[in-house]
C-alpha cells in the first residue's frame, strides 16, 4: 500500500519522504525512487523520525504495523506530546469494526469523548485533508483531576 501511495505521489508530481529501518531496507524492501529515504537503526527512530517531520497523521487499510504507528501518534496528540492532527481513512468501511471498538471504548468510559474526538474519521480521501487541514486541537482537562470519573 505504502509503495502505491508513494508511486501516485510521484506520479502526480509530489515530493515523497520516507523513513525505513536499516533492517528492512537490507532486505530490499526500501522504495528506490522516493525523494528522500532516511535510514534508521531501529523503529523506535524510525518513528520519531516520522513523527518530526510529519505535519499530520493519514491511517489507511493495514496491519498490526499500521495500528500501532497510528495509535501511538494519536496517544502523542492525546497527551500533548504533540499537537498534530490524526485521521482515519475508512475506505469502504475497513475500520468500522475499529470505530465500534472506539466508540465502544467512550461508552464505557475507557476512553474521553474528548480524546476520541481527536481522531478524524472520513471516508474519502479530498475530505480527510480538508478536514485535517481545518483541525484544531482539543485540549481536554486531565482525566484524573475530574470528579465524575
Amino acid at each position: 500500500m505504502m509503495g502505491v501511495v508513494a508511486d501516485a505521489a510521484l506520479a502526480a508530481g509530489g515530493e515523497v519522504h520516507g523513513v525505513i529501518t536499516r533492517a528492512l531496507l537490507d532486505r530490499e524492501v526500501g522504495h528506490q525512487g522516493l525523494t528522500r529515504l532516511d535510514v534508521t537503526e531501529s523503529m523506535h527512530e524510525r518513528k520519531a523520525t516520522m513523527a518530526e517531520a510529519a505535519d499530520g497523521f493519514i491511517m489507511l487499510p493495514g496491519g498490526l504495523g499500521t495500528l500501532e504507528e497510528f495509535f501511538e501518534a494519536a496517544t502523542w496528540t492525546q497527551l500533548g506530546i504533540q499537537s498534530k492532527p490524526c485521521g482515519i481513512l475508512n475506505v469502504e468501511g475497513f475500520f468500522d469494526p475499529l470505530l465500534a471498538l472506539l466508540d465502544q471504548s467512550t461508552e464505557q468510559r475507557f476512553l474521553r469523548a474528548e480524546h476520541r474526538d481527536l481522531i478524524v474519521v472520513e471516508s474519502e480521501p479530498e475530505a480527510m485533508v480538508d478536514r485535517l487541514f481545518d483541525w484544531i486541537p482539543v485540549v481536554a482537562e486531565k482525566w484524573l483531576d475530574r470528579q465524575d470519573s
